[in-house]
């Protein structure tokens, strides 16, 4: 998973530069936290998350804001009936008898089960460990109870429990841990088991586990609770985390979420003997989280419709559908009206992103917003990870009486602003935000500022829409968003929306592309923008253990696919570490035979990986004389709830000379005319040239320099570096977020020169692992030829040396034209190498 693996292999002093920043619940041992968090793990939302039906079936009891409420359905009111402190309640099951609660409890560290007694209101902890215990539910008889939880192993697990008065008795794993002999690469090696539900006996329990499936998170299976060797497949289906299927109350159908054959999940039935599924809803949007009501007459589920999540109920025959919708809420506790006005330095109403943390230690945002988590925090700092919202520059939230901590933030050119306020009970307040501008000097460049890697819809929690993403990115006074197309298993999210020019979303000062990401995790990920016919299908290759196993086409060949297009192609998310091939273990990283054949127009130097780290791979072709630009992306899904993000946290800006066509955009970032970060603002001028210009010289000598920081955070470093060696360190002091400065250089060689800043930890007020940027090379041209450096050159021969045995050793190859093709094109890349040292 990046955020550890990054810990290792730091360039320079920086060996330890986030190890306080950490992943949100790091005790879970599986890869890729960015999708199983979202698609699994229940998330904050300002609207509806999931739900049961009271035993009546005239009441829904869900989880909202954090907190479960009571509504009677086709009534208004909601009635709160949690609110922890610092902590949210998700995933209600409500008993047989109706008397009480199961739910789970997140609280920064773990997620416990508790259960509520609804008529006195105690809260009862089940679960205790930290670990992440998720999705209870009660048998038909009240008696048991099933769960998953990682307890003892960091893996979902299926655990059952008698429950009795004092709590549960008898808590036990029903299966073993067990490892698919065939490799998973978004999966871990151990089996998983997700989404448990009774059938209506309280004999069996349906439930997904991936047993021998590569690709999706398993199929759908069910297994005798008395009995657990006794188990059976029900449906081979390709899920993703939240299939929940649940028997009908007659037990003779089995109701589930899936996206089979299409790009959103909508509901679907099958049979206890897994007959083929049948669509009982359809849309292009989510339908999820579904549950029978107690007759089997109608259906619940959460919906994002609408962009947000919203509730509804369903007759199952009919179809007829009333929408829940929460018209007052009636709140465990004392409230007060804050409304935050943002304006910009000259008076300007100006959306911006908002952090608003209550006297109860949770955090809020308005009824319609949508509510975002950060993937990591700093435990040192903060007992939860950030929410934050956009504000489309007024914003009205419902929060507790009390103090009120506030944060504003708008993109790298404006302070961060943060006030604590006080709000008294049933009150009014509004609070003026004033941003200060902190931007560089104009004379640096006309820049706009680009996210070169977004994914608008990604399978997660909202859906989003291109007139949404223009908000998000001017919230985040983000210019220009590239939506990158791109597979998640089966799906291509987004893929209709696939057009050649702007999207009809963009605006005067937004530019919305639709463009591509190609997909293979053994040759690494390609950015193809300004794509301008057609996406490059099929989307993804080397995905083992299905149709599209082969290796083939490597990246060289899409790249000349892309370019054929008129498209830029650059190498996203790239290194979490410094590569070092006498030390991997396998290597099949295509990176440095595409540069050397000329396939490679950008790299995202600030991206979804560690930038030092990509960096010093970075400089060592730079070394050898390609002149490759510092691109950035964020690698965003820009429709999560728990993102890796926001969009345009990773970004780079773009010196177009003020225009935002997507001409000036390409023609900047494929000169070079860029600097990329995470937060600092950079300046860099050399005898008047910038960055992506050459100073051709006579011979050598010194040279005039101006550099300018602008940042709005604390900046440890910044530095010049030329040919991979820092050749000045400038002192920052105060509160470190200004440097102009001026001084001369002496240049003795062909090569290059960046500006970049950077920080040994993390900052709270950058949601990514540390405070970066780097700008793109100034390159020096001076007579003779260019002076060859050995050691970088070796360095790529050994690491194509280990590229090509791996591929040599690859027997999925559709034909020997296919494989030979490809060894010829990494011999020939590494030859090239080998003539440089």
């Amino acid at each position: 998973m990046r955020f550890w693996l990054v810990l290792v292999a730091l360039l320079g002093a920086a060996t330890a530069a986030h190890a306080e920043r950490e992943p949100v619940l790091k005790q879970v041992d599986l890869p890729h936290t960015y999708y199983w968090r979202e698609l699994y793990i229940p998330q904050l939302t300002s609207g509806p998350s999931s739900l049961s039906f009271t035993p009546d079936g005239e009441a829904l009891v869900y989880s909202m804001e954090g907190s479960l409420w009571r509504q009677t359905i086709g009534l208004g009111e909601a009635v709160e009936l949690t609110h922890p402190q610092g902590a949210y309640d998700y995933q209600p099951d409500v008993s047989p008898d109706g008397r009480s609660v199961l739910f789970s409890r997140y609280d920064g560290y773990g997620i416990e089960l508790w259960r509520l007694d609804l008529e006195s209101g105690r809260e009862q902890q089940l679960t205790t460990g930290k670990a992440v215990n998720v999705e209870p539910r009660l048998s038909p008889d009240g008696k048991r109870i099933a769960w998953i939880s990682t307890q003892g192993t960091g893996h979902f697990n299926l655990f059952v429990a008698d429950v009795a008065t004092e709590g549960l008795r008898n808590a036990r794993r029903l299966l073993g841990e067990r490892q698919s002999k065939i490799g998973r690469y978004y999966y871990s090696k151990f089996d998983h088991v997700l989404n448990p539900s009774w059938t209506p006996d309280g004999k069996r329990i349906l439930y997904v586990t991936n047993n021998e499936v590569a690709w999706g998170t398993g199929d759908l299976w069910s297994v005798a609770v008395d009995d657990p060797s006794d188990r059976r497949k029900v449906l081979s289906e390709e899920t993703s985390w939240s299939a929940r299927p649940e028997t009908s109350p007659d037990g003779k159908q089995v109701l589930f979420a899936s996206y089979h054959g299409r790009q959103w999940r909508q509901l679907c039935l099958t049979t206890p003997e897994g007959a083929a599924p049948l669509p009982l809803t359809f849309g292009e949007f989510d339908r999820s989280g579904a549950r029978w009501s107690p007759d089997g007459e109608r259906v619940a589920f959460i919906s994002n419709e609408g962009g947000n999540t919203s509730l509804a109920v369903r007759d199952f025959i009919g179809g007829a559908t009333t929408q829940i919708v929460v018209k007052t809420r009636r709140y465990k506790g004392t409230r007060a009206r804050l409304t935050i006005d943002i304006r910009d330095e000259r008076g300007r109403s100006v959306p911006a992103r908002v952090s608003v943390l209550g006297s109860d230690g949770r955090a809020t945002a308005p009824a319609s917003a949508w509510m975002h988590a950060d993937d990591g925090y700093d435990r040192t700092l903060q007992f939860a990870e950030t929410h934050y919202f956009h504000c489309p520059s007024t914003c009205t939230v419902e929060a507790p009486a009390g103090d009120a901590k506030i944060w504003v933030q708008r993109g790298f050119r404006h302070l961060p602003w943060r006030q604590t306020v006080k709000l008294a009970p049933s009150t009014e307040k509004t609070v003026p935000v004033s941003l200060q501008l902190n931007d560089l000097p104009a004379s640096f460049g006309t820049w706009r500022s680009a996210d070169l890697h977004v994914h608008m819809n990604y399978g997660g929690t909202y859906r989003n829409t291109p007139e949404n993403l223009a908000k998000q990115a001017q919230a985040e006074d983000l210019n220009v968003v590239y939506n990158l197309i791109v597979n998640k298993e089966e799906r291509v999210p987004d893929i209709a929306y696939f057009r050649g020019d702007p999207d009809p979303a963009s605006g005067p000062d937004t530019l919305i592309m639709h463009s591509q990401e190609f997909h293979t995790s053994y040759w690494g990920h390609l950015g193809l923008l300004h794509l301008s016919d057609h996406v490059i299908t099929p989307d993804f290759s080397a995905y083992q253990h299905t149709p599209l196993a082969s290796p083939y086409p490597f990246n060289g060949v899409v790249a000349d696919l892309a370019h054929a297009q008129g498209g830029l192609v650059g190498y996203v998310h790239p290194f979490d570490w410094i590569i070092d091939p006498a030390r991997e273990t396998t290597l099949s990283n295509e990176f440095p035979a595409d540069v050397v054949n000329g396939k490679v127009d950008y790299i995202e130097v600030v991206g979804f990986s560690d930038h030092k780290s990509t960096a010093a791979i970075w400089y060592r072709l730079l070394n050898l004389g390609f002149r490759l630009p510092a691109g950035a992306g964020t690698d965003a899904m820009a429709n999560y709830a728990s993102l890796r993000g926001p969009v345009g946290m990773n970004r780079v800006f773009l010196d177009t000379g003020g225009d935002l066509s997507p001409a000036a955009a390409k023609n900047a970032l494929k000169a070079g005319r860029t600097f990329a970060s995470n937060g600092p603002l950079l300046g860099l001028e050399v005898e008047g040239r910038h960055p992506g210009d050459t100073i051709a010289r006579n011979g050598t000598g010194k040279v005039h320099y101006r550099v300018a920081l602008r940042s709005p955070v604390g900046v440890d470093h910044l530095e010049l570096v030329q040919n991979g060696r820092v050749v000045k360190s400038f002192k920052l002091k105060g509160k470190r977020q200004n440097l102009d400065a001026k001084g001369v250089l002496q240049v003795d060689n062909d090569g290059w020169l960046v500006l970049r800043a950077w920080n040994d930890g993390s900052d709270p007020q950058v949601l990514d692992l540390y405070p970066y940027a780097t700008t793109s090379p100034i390159y020096f041209d001076l007579p003779g030829e260019h002076p060859r450096n050995s050691a970088d050159a070796g360095y790529f021969v050994a690491w194509l040396d280990r590229v090509i045995a791996n591929a040599s050793g690859r027997t999925d190859f559709r034909t020997a034209r296919e494989r030979d093709t490809t060894i010829e094109y990494l011999r020939n890349a590494r030859e090239q190498f080998a003539s440089m040292r």
